[in-house]
């Protein structure tokens, strides 16, 4: 049988050096031209020239893929700022080059994606702009960023989900494991309050009795799913708790799936301005929680659990007292 670590790690060695281009969202057109041109090369290269393929054509070196969407980005930012963007983009193909140096064994899509950008940094030719030049820029669309960051947080809720999977799949045995966190999670942060309390009432439910579960990170790479309370939460324990000082590095601060659950629940319950009674009940189950999450049988990385129910109740009590005066 695995540990959670094992699973953990066997899961970060597959999936730290290669993305894999069936699994991008939709990015830009180069993108999938690229895979398109590599898949073609693989089947010539197999059924023309009756070669056996010899790697996954489909996929790209990360390093050498965050290079690529890094120089893509500078030389598409806004013309005012140009001169010292094409500089940039410069020494951000050279580094590409250099990396792609260094790179033992490249994909194909990777020396196409080498290629691809050197052209594109050659094609533009900056000049100076006249006075009314400039001032037909100022109306230009500035680079949007939401639509590509939205597009990779669910991709990357979708792998956290699948992970839930394997993990319930393999430790359900010994442990109470929901898979709907990160979904409840993501439904909220997107502002759908009725489907993050659907999933999260059902995994209080779940998880209620329960002494052995996951947790949630909470920082470094979690902190763009949550809101600005268990933000500010985590920064205060980190201050009173410097990861350094006890041994532990911040990336193992986090609460358990029962207290995120709990959380988005009564938040949700309060932006939906539900019942006193259903809200009663709530509190009942935080309070349970905090029995069950004493400081004297938590891990001293779940540090952030009995804050987090504090704050929870805390809520409800001011929201309760509103309401009834």
């Amino acid at each position: 049988m695995y540990t959670g670590d094992e699973v953990t790690r066997s899961l970060t060695v597959q999936c730290s050096h290669v993305v894999q281009g069936e699994l991008l969202p939709k990015i830009d057109d180069n993108i999938d031209n690229v895979l398109g041109l590599a898949v073609f090369y693989q089947y010539v290269r197999t059924a023309a020239l009756n070669q056996q393929q010899t790697q996954y054509v489909s996929a790209f070196t990360t390093e050498l893929f965050a290079h690529y969407l890094h120089i893509i980005c500078l030389l598409v930012m806004k013309c005012r700022q140009f001169t010292q963007n094409l500089m940039s983009s410069t020494d951000a193909v050279q580094r590409f080059n250099k990396s792609m140096s260094h790179c033992e064994q490249p994909f194909t899509a990777d020396v196409l994606y080498l290629k691809l950008i050197k052209m594109s940094a050659h094609q533009y030719h900056y000049k100076p702009l006249t006075m009314g030049r400039q001032k037909s820029t100022t109306n230009l669309t500035e680079l949007d960023t939401s639509e590509l960051v939205e597009l990779l947080q669910q991709s990357a809720v979708e792998h956290l989900t699948t992970f839930r999977q394997l993990q319930a799949q393999k430790f359900g045995s010994v442990a109470a494991i929901v898979t709907t966190d990160f979904e409840a999670l993501y439904a909220y942060k997107l502002g759908d309050c009725q489907r993050c309390l659907q999933l999260s009432t059902q995994n209080v439910r779940t998880l209620l009795y329960i002494v052995l579960m996951p947790y949630v990170l909470t920082f470094p790479e979690f902190i763009q799913l949550l809101d600005d309370d268990i933000v500010s939460l985590t920064a205060m324990t980190l201050i009173a708790y410097p990861p350094e000082n006890i041994g532990l590095s911040p990336r193992f601060v986090g609460i358990t799936q029962l207290t995120l659950s709990l959380y988005l629940m009564t938040q949700c319950q309060l932006k939906l301005h539900h019942s006193v009674t259903s809200l009663a009940q709530t509190l009942d189950y935080i309070q349970v929680a905090q029995r069950g999450h004493s400081f004297d049988r938590l891990p001293i990385n779940r540090t952030l659990d009995q804050p987090t129910l504090k704050l929870t109740e805390r809520k409800l009590m001011i929201y309760l007292t509103s309401i009834m005066q």
